[in-house]
């Protein structure tokens, strides 16, 4: 009953719809309930299984192979997340004896699991809720989701679990969506896997076109997706700027820039006056983009991961909190980014590899709720 409830906490959390989110709260109750260690690490795995279901199909898709690889390579992402959760588990103290170790082991599992190198695949971390329940809330709200979550292991669970539930349901019905910023439009696309691939002059006149038809509205900052640019050349840099001419605006974009062993995934910003990177990926998706064993290797290539570099950037006067793709689903990039006061979040995705899942829902889900959290506004911008 542990395992199917585990599973359900996982699947129902993780559904892409930010609301659901603190349903994940519970996971640590079940995991806490757990009565020998090879029950804890079945309640683990089913959970992160249930939560990350869409990346069997996500693979298949990006590879264009397949569900093997990706079932092997979800299997293997589960491995971190329930060695943690296995070895730090402990039996039901006794009464009035030891009670405080559990809480604490579980402290270590929230903290270990946010952080590399565990936090790397650190996918479907209970605290993501905290801005769902705690809106508004900053800091503070992450102590109080902290505390609850550690309650949660406790023979205390029932008055905790009562009152998040009294948080939950004041939440839901004053729910509102974070606000977009004044003069700011994030677009989407639907270019499917040619986006990023396609670097012809005709593809950058598509999107040049569709920037300047948000010109008309007084749009001063227009987001595009991740990888939406290609590889950033000086030709391209030129192209853009030109193409803005006159126009006031600002794009921010994604785009690749190659270096001899690796690339950087990163955010540009072009105008007229300027063309510079404004944001290098911290986190790239491990195996796919992030490859450091090739490093080892006279080929090199992979994504450079720059792991707590650039938690915000300076554009026009705001601090701005960038987010690419994976790094909205996992934890420090987003607290590092919220240590330094920023005055906006921007994430941007490239998604067309999750068609049939609820992958970039989720991703949405959780800028939502951390947006909520510190009570700023968000721009996203997603292909599909």
């Amino acid at each position: 009953m542990l395992i199917l409830a585990a599973i359900t906490c996982g699947w129902t959390a993780w559904s892409g719809y930010a609301l659901a989110l603190p349903v994940a709260m519970i996971f640590p109750l079940l995991w806490a309930r757990a009565r020998s260690r090879l029950t804890a690490a079945a309640v683990s795995a089913g959970y992160f299984l249930a939560a990350s279901r869409g990346l069997p199909q996500g693979v298949a898709n990006f590879y264009a192979a397949d569900l093997w690889p990706g079932l092997l390579l979800w299997l293997g992402a589960s491995l971190c997340f329930v060695a943690v959760h296995t070895a730090l588990w402990s039996r039901q103290p006794e009464q009035g004896r030891g009670s405080w170790k559990r809480p604490v082991r579980y402290l270590l599992v929230v903290v270990m699991m946010g952080l590399p190198p565990f936090g790397i695949v650190g996918w479907a971390h209970p605290l993501t809720s905290a801005g769902i329940l705690f809106p508004g809330w900053s800091w503070w709200g992450v102590v109080a989701a902290t505390a609850g979550l550690l309650v949660m292991t406790t023979s205390q669970w029932p008055a905790t679990f009562m009152i998040l539930t009294g948080f939950w349901l004041w939440s839901a019905a004053t729910w509102t969506e974070p606000r977009l910023p004044q003069g700011w439009k994030g677009v989407d696309l639907e270019l499917g896997q040619t986006l990023g691939r396609d670097t012809s002059f005709d593809r950058h006149r598509v999107l040049m076109a569709t920037v300047r038809s948000h010109a008309r509205d007084g749009t001063r900052f227009v987001v595009l997706p991740e990888s939406a640019l290609g590889f950033w050349t000086p030709t391209a840099a030129r192209h853009w700027q030109a193409s803005l001419r006159g126009s006031g605006m600002t794009v921010i974009a994604g785009a690749a820039v190659i270096e001899a062993q690796s690339y950087d995934n990163v955010l540009v910003a072009v105008s007229e006056d300027d063309a510079r990177i404004l944001y290098r990926e911290r986190m790239p998706v491990p195996v796919s983009m992030w490859q450091p064993w090739l490093r080892w290797t006279s080929d090199g290539g992979g994504a450079h991961a720059d792991f707590f570099a650039n938690p915000v950037v300076m554009l026009d006067g705001m601090r701005i909190a960038p987010l690419i793709c994976y790094e909205q689903l996992i934890l420090w990039p987003v607290l590092q980014s919220m240590l330094h006061h920023p005055d906006i979040i921007v994430a941007a995705g490239n998604g067309w590899w999750t068609a049939g899942t609820s992958i970039v829902a989720i991703q949405k889900a959780s800028v939502i709720a951390w947006a909520r959290l510190f009570d700023l506004p968000v721009v996203t911008a997603f292909n599909m």
